[in-house]
């Protein structure tokens, strides 16, 4: 355990933000173009590259609590910290290319949540209007297999018996 290794999780972590980015786009278009039958898939895939996120999360807190204790830093330092307590070599600007490419994937991810749920909630209410508009008054099929259309006024009907 050591910095080589954080910086292969961090390397792992980065392209799981990436993939993250990938499918927070894929389904702005599928909501910029209506096609909502595949909308339920690419939320479950954006819900899988979350739990995988967060697993790399994880393992990442682990491995930077090693990293820092053998840096000579608190043991719940955060990336940034690890920076500045990185000892004298390239492992400082490795760690800061780390977390400033976390940083801008994270500014996208966000920015692609937001613009995203604009378009959800704008589905939703367009979705409510149209059902507000459709007439609570519906109409029967005869035996023919047409729609009956009753008319508000009398009709006269002749019978032979």
């Amino acid at each position: 355990m050591g910095a080589n290794e954080l910086s292969a999780l961090l390397w792992r972590e980065r392209e799981l933000l990436e993939l993250l980015v990938f499918k927070l786009d894929e389904e702005q278009l599928l909501l910029t173009n209506g096609r909502t039958r595949w909308l339920q898939q690419g939320t479950r895939e954006v819900e899988q590259v979350l739990g995988h996120v967060r697993d790399a999360g994880l393992a990442r807190s682990v491995e930077v609590a090693a990293v820092a204790l053998e840096w000579g830093t608190a043991e719940d330092a955060t990336l940034r910290e690890l920076v500045v307590h990185a000892p004298a070599g390239p492992w400082s600007e490795i760690m800061a290319a780390h977390l400033k490419a976390m940083g801008d994937l994270t500014t996208q991810i966000k920015e692609l949540r937001d613009a995203n749920e604009v378009l959800l909630r704008a589905a939703a209410r367009s979705s409510q209007e149209t059902l507000a508009d459709v007439r609570t008054a519906t109409r029967t099929y005869d035996a023919r297999g047409t729609a009956d259309a009753s008319a508000a006024g009398s009709r006269l009907f002749d019978q032979i018996l």
